[in-house]
């Protein structure tokens, strides 16, 4: 399939032609393309940093027409990079579908018994098998792997820290030995210092940073995907825990102060990236809710749309709109960056060079 468009490309904001030959992306021009587009903007394929493909909306695992769906509508909201921050079911057979996102996996979550989503994680008796689980997982995802840092103590009553210290700096080092990355589940304040201080690359959720533990992250170079559509679930979160009444109060200041916690984190120099947290509580293709909810923090709109685009492809090791690259982007009507209602609407997706979710072929110029 050969392509040509014509469009502002972001993030550099110049009008110019862009064509597509054998999947990939070409400068130059290709002879015989059909012109999808001669006005519009352009932009490389999105990414949802934090999302499930095989987790059901509501719970339970995901069979596998499930999982082909959820990665369909992540695909036509413009979602063509998803990081997959723990699923229960092996995906790799997507891999084999090219009109579906490629998926970067990091592994099951690793948890401690009845510390975690039931039938989700692997969960380990004995924390000293961390290390080990850890870089087992590391091996069988796809540079990442996911622990689950905190999680409600049903003993006391509220959230605590599932690990050690120790613990946490021996499994995040036989990580990165396996040339992995290690991100976690964190939502309160006690986990942080031990999280961060041995070394963790990414935390999601975050939402009882502080001053302090901000700090460390900047001086870590720690990476913060704050998840804001899921936090506004906290609420009712809290409202179902009434047998653990701190740990509802809690949940609801978490959620209260989150958008000046991250907006404090984003101030400080904390690299902040977009994700749904999709699948379970969730539902997929809400990645321009995402990104609208950052702006509500103290983004730009151009800074919540790079991370959900050209830097967070970056971060991820994964190319933009360059010569030869896979050709992977979304074209809409009007500047994505004025709101979440274009966002939502991507005029047409293009995903190793085939084109999906054309919405309206009139806007089409041959």
């Amino acid at each position: 399939m050969r392509l040509h468009l014509r469009g502002v490309v972001l993030p550099g904001g110049e009008v110019r032609d862009l064509w597509v030959h054998d999947g990939l992306i070409s400068f130059e021009p290709v002879r015989e393309a059909e012109t999808l587009c001669r006005t519009g903007w352009i932009v490389p394929g999105l990414v949802d940093a934090h999302c499930h493909v095989g987790i059901r909306y509501g719970g339970g695992h995901e069979d596998r027409a499930g999982a082909v769906a959820q990665a369909e509508t992540e695909r036509d909201a413009g979602a063509l990079l998803l990081r997959d921050a723990g699923s229960p079911i092996d995906t790799r057979f997507i891999d084999e579908r090219a009109d579906l996102p490629k998926i970067i996996r990091a592994g099951r979550h690793i948890a401690r018994p009845k510390r975690y989503i039931r039938e989700l994680g692997i969960e380990l008796d004995d924390e000293r098998d961390l290390p080990d689980i850890v870089a087992e997982q590391a091996r069988l995802g796809d540079g990442w792997v996911k622990i689950v840092g905190d999680w409600i103590d049903r003993s006391v009553g509220d959230l605590r820290p599932l690990w050690s210290d120790a613990v946490l700096k021996e499994a995040i080092d036989a990580a990165h030995r396996e040339g992995a990355r290690v991100t976690a589940h964190v939502f309160g304040e006690d986990a942080l210092p031990g999280l961060i201080g041995a070394g963790i690359d990414c935390l999601e959720h975050g939402t009882g940073l502080t001053d302090e533990t901000i700090e460390m992250m900047v001086r870590h170079g720690t990476a913060l995907v704050p998840t804001l559509i899921n936090i506004d679930t906290f609420p009712d979160i809290a409202d179902s825990a009434s047998k653990f009444p701190v740990y509802a109060a809690h949940m609801r200041d978490l959620h209260r102060r989150v958008r000046d916690t991250v907006a404090a984190a984003h101030a400080a120099g904390v690299p902040l990236y977009t994700g749904t947290d999709a699948g379970g509580s969730i539902r997929h293709g809400r990645i321009a809710d995402e990104i609208d909810a950052l702006t509500g923090a103290g983004l730009t709109p151009d800074e919540a749309l790079g991370a959900a685009s050209w830097r967070a492809r970056e971060w991820l090791g994964r190319p933009g709109i360059e010569q030869g690259a896979p050709a992977d982007f979304v074209v809409y009507d009007a500047d994505p960056r004025t709101g979440p209602d274009v966002l939502a609407a991507p005029a047409f997706v293009v995903l190793r060079g085939r084109v999906h979710n054309r919405r309206d072929p009139v806007t089409a110029h041959r």
